[in-house]
């Protein structure tokens, strides 16, 4: 199995030697460097690179730079998504964003874990997990989100908050580690 079959199969793979990984994120940065070049008014050139960039262009997608990530092609973002400058992607495994999520500024959605034994981080090792998050989303500032994390539809998170574990649909979180502070009910956004 090569280092890369192992990464997309979510086991132990080499992150940091490996030929083939290694070429493939610094074409991605290569293409990140290149978005963040373009004047922010000029959406078509944007566009055009973000297409590169993750394979697709999604539908209302804004992306605020300067923006980076790893690989790009392991990013799938839902409809009128908005993500804010700053914002780090490490799309080892897939990164998922639904429809009409808002991502503030300086996110990060970490998909790689490092073994604790230090011989093992030395050789390049590391594993990557998914992260998913449902639609109407909205995260605040400095929000990071850590490995194989599920978020559910509706989340408010607020800023500054370290997502560890999954979240259910429809709740606010906050906190290092992020905690459910209350649920959110549909009935007191009407009044």
């Amino acid at each position: 199995m090569t280092e890369l079959e192992k990464m997309k199969n979510g086991m132990w793979y080499d992150a940091n030697y490996d030929a083939e990984i290694t070429k493939k994120r610094y074409h991605c940065f290569d293409l990140c460097f290149e978005l963040n070049q373009i004047k922010p008014s000029d959406m078509e050139k944007k566009n055009k690179i973000i297409q590169k960039l993750i394979g697709y262009l999604p539908q209302g997608l804004e992306i605020v730079t300067p923006f980076s990530c790893d690989y790009g092609k392991n990013i799938h973002l839902g409809k009128n998504v908005f993500i804010n400058m700053n914002c780090y992607f490490m799309d080892g495994a897939s990164i998922t964003l639904g429809d009409h999520v808002f991502v503030g500024p300086y996110c990060g959605f970490y998909t790689a874990s490092h073994p604790l034994d230090y011989h093992k981080r030395n050789r390049g090792l590391e594993k990557a997990l998914p992260i998913k998050v449902g639609d109407n989303c909205w995260f605040g500032a400095n929000v990071s989100v850590m490995p194989g994390v599920v978020i559910g539809s509706g989340c408010v998170i607020a800023a500054g908050s370290v997502i560890t574990k999954d979240i259910p649909d429809n709740v606010l979180i906050a906190g290092v580690p992020a905690k459910i502070i209350r649920k959110i009910n549909e009935n007191n956004n009407k009044k």
